[in-house]
């Protein structure tokens, strides 16, 4: 008998932007670019492969009047084994990607719940940038399932362009969250198995800036193109767009010279329009064409987009280049590849001066359709153009450089034909979809093996199985302080104690959390979350979870975390009975020792993925990357197959923060660390109590009506 063909299951994560399977709006804002339609078109290759049997790529859901229906839709068909998958996570509404970090926790919730109503897990995750990327790494460390990941653009990259162009730390922050960006990214490159980038130059120049560099899990699969869309006009044909050109040109039979972007500050179009204006051999010898995405109104768009599409009208008018340059309003996707083929019919050039350019399928595009390129030096034309010997490389910031490149080409038919020929025949041979989709199976294939799903134990039997709710608190400085508050909980309990369990969640070891509660008067919970996640402990018998302390122990090396630490100042290794198997703990003087992120950075370069918390401002925890208050929760969660929804979390200090976000409700008692929790920001989910400790816990019952 034969065994049967197991086929794999790849789950793609894109969070931002408009993603839909056809006549992608790539162009309207920032956040609908190249990278939704590299994750559509990704999607749809997987599938072609024989060896894999399904392919979800997972977005957000959104619905709002000012985009079309199709982002409403829960499941949109791409193919027979493929799909897009929109989870709710946040505002209904359209936001901009940098406005969805208070949100990934709840798309992360949600995105596993939906997975778990599937036949089966997928066998990798693939997350897209790096709001996917954190979303990818919950679900990972939750599961076990493999993480890879594609950055598209990095954060530590951003920032120095922006610090360079002059604007300000606080303002960078403030309008691009930049430090949550690279935190995530950080966290990515601890915990994602594979890392895959579209040119050696991400790995050697952009990744290379962050802590937790491994250039050996990191490899270079270029984007494919797809040439069904995308190939050369017959020499007589007419194109539409042409008539949409000509109302701007005076000479519409010019060779063109074509840019195709958003209208963003990176793209660099103003040095293009720079180069041309003031070149009149240029203008002499060919229009300027800039599609620049689709507006209705400069003055309704956001603010990046309109301060492009300003200057560009702003330099037409101070070169009068009317006449000689076409900047139209709309284009439609599926009228891109005409718009390369009317350029290559001129005997034009495609151009691409960006600032930096992380890969640039838009000169594939072209290449396909057999324009020349001039691109910037700067990022993924480098390879493009090495590879296909079908183009001139400029920096992007020197305009006169960029019009004797274009001269280059435009005067020299030879040339011309050299490049055109070169880019069809090289573009076909290694840049194809299919071939792209080969490499990338034949890549993780190490990583489709089966993995064991979330960890799965016997329940524990007994009148548990009938609570449909749960209350977990931390101990200290949440549940611990009021007299009163802890009478009034302890009332609250007993009431409903066949309904509600009782859990903690604490950083204290069992003995020590048994032994505060029993003293304070407390029942024993009967679900015990301690050492700060790394512990999962059942009562009445006090069984404890095997099968979570076998999947934290991934990658778990506290010698070398000792050793790595052990000497910096101001850290000193509390007493024996506050260590435990998953848990190193160190009291911490903040006038003597770096700050957490300094140690953070310093395990990362050591190549130490783990979990670091600050409780207090005096203790400072080490404990598996696997372990938290937050992922413990949801494990338990997942057993007693028990809503998010229906647990009611109380904490008091950054320790608690994890547990606190996503799809469970939380309060934020009263006392003097909540600052710590200052950041947290779902109104919804989140509530900050008035009352300090217990007293503010049952505050908080009466608010959500628990």
């Amino acid at each position: 008998m034969t065994s049967k063909k197991v086929e794999h299951y790849i789950l793609l994560i894109s969070v931002h932007g408009l993603i839909r399977g056809r006549n992608l709006e790539l162009g309207r804002d920032a956040d609908t670019g190249g990278q939704t339609k590299y994750v559509v078109d990704l999607a749809r290759a997987l599938a072609c492969q024989p060896s894999v049997g399904r392919i979800d790529l997972a977005t957000r859901l959104i619905d709002d009047p000012d985009v079309d229906a199709d982002y409403r839709e829960a499941l949109e068909p791409l193919d027979k084994n493929a799909q897009i998958v929109r989870i709710p996570a946040g505002p209904e509404g359209y936001i901009k990607k940098e406005e969805l970090w208070d949100y990934l926790d709840i798309f992360a919730d949600n995105l596993l719940e939906w997975l778990r109503l599937q036949p089966r897990m997928p066998d990798v995750i693939h997350s897209h940038y790096a709001d996917a990327g954190y979303i990818g790494v919950r679900l990972s460390l939750l599961t076990g399932i493999p993480l890879v990941h594609t950055g598209h653009s990095l954060g530590r990259d951003k920032l120095g362009r922006l610090l360079a162009m002059g604007l300000s730390s606080d303002l960078i922050e403030q309008r691009y969250h930049i430090s949550k960006r690279i935190s995530a990214e950080e966290d990515v490159l601890a915990n994602a198995e594979l890392v895959v980038t579209s040119t050696r130059n991400e790995i050697a120049e952009q990744y290379e800036l962050y802590d937790y560099y491994q250039p050996d899990r990191m490899v270079v699969i270029p984007p494919g193109t797809d040439l069904e869309q995308f190939y050369p006009a017959e020499n007589k044909i007419k194109i539409a767009f042409a008539k949409t050109l000509e109302s701007f040109l005076t000479h519409p039979k010019k060779p063109m010279i074509l840019a195709l972007s958003r209208p963003d500050e990176r793209k660099n179009i103003v040095s293009l329009i720079q180069a041309y204006g003031e070149s009149p051999e240029l203008q002499k010898l060919a229009n300027l064409v800039i599609v620049a995405g689709n507006r209705d109104d400069i003055r309704e768009m956001d603010e990046g987009a309109q301060a492009v599409l300003t200057e560009i009208l702003l330099l037409t008018d101070y070169y009068d280049l009317y006449g000689r340059i076409a900047i139209p309003k709309h284009h439609k996707q599926e009228e891109v590849p005409d718009i390369y083929r009317l350029a290559a019919q001129s005997k034009g050039v495609f151009v691409n001066p960006a600032l930096t350019e992380p890969f640039g399928l838009t000169l594939l595009e072209a290449a396909a359709c057999g324009l020349p390129l001039v691109a910037t030096e700067n990022g993924g034309p480098v390879d493009i153009i090495g590879a296909c010997h079908n183009g001139i490389l400029v920096d992007p910031l020197d305009s006169g450089e960029i019009a004797r490149a274009l001269l280059e080409v435009l005067n020299s038919p030879k040339k011309w034909e050299k490049f055109s020929e070169k880019g069809l025949k090289n573009v076909r041979k290694l840049y194809s979809w299919d071939a792209h989709a080969q490499k990338y199976l034949e890549t993780i294939r190490p990583l489709l093996e089966h993995h064991p799903e979330f960890p799965k134990i016997p329940r524990v039997r007994g009148d548990l199985s009938y609570r449909d709710r749960a209350v977990f608190s931390d101990i200290d400085q949440s549940l611990l302080g009021s007299p009163d508050g802890l009478k009034a909980f302890a009332a609250y309990l007993a009431e409903n104690r066949k309904k509600v369990f009782f859990g903690v969640a604490t950083g204290r070891r069992l003995d020590s959390a048994i032994a505060i509660l029993k003293r304070n008067g407390l029942p024993t919970p009967d679900v015990l979350i301690t050492s700060l996640g790394t512990e999962i402990v059942y009562s009445p018998q006090m069984t404890p979870d095997s099968a979570w302390a076998r999947h934290i122990d991934y990658h778990w090396n506290p010698k070398a975390i000792r050793r790595i630490i052990g000497d910096l100042p101001g850290l000193t290794l509390q007493s024996k009975s506050e260590q435990s198997r998953f848990k190193i703990s160190y009291h911490y003087d903040a006038e003597q020792a770096p700050t957490v992120e300094e140690i953070q950075t310093l395990l990362r370069q050591e190549e130490q993925a783990v979990n670091v918390y600050l409780s207090f401002g005096q203790f400072f925890d080490i404990v598996p990357v696997r372990a938290s208050k937050g992922l413990a929760l949801r494990y338990f969660a997942q057993q007693w197959r028990l809503s998010l929804e229906r647990i009611l979390v109380a904490g008091g200090s950054g320790a608690d923060e994890d547990m606190m976000q996503g799809n469970t409700l939380a309060v934020v008692v009263a006392n003097r660390h909540r600052e710590e929790l200052s950041g947290l920001r779902e109104p919804e989910r989140i509530y900050f109590a008035a009352q300090p400790f217990a007293l503010g816990i049952i505050e908080a019952i009466e608010h959500y009506d628990f």
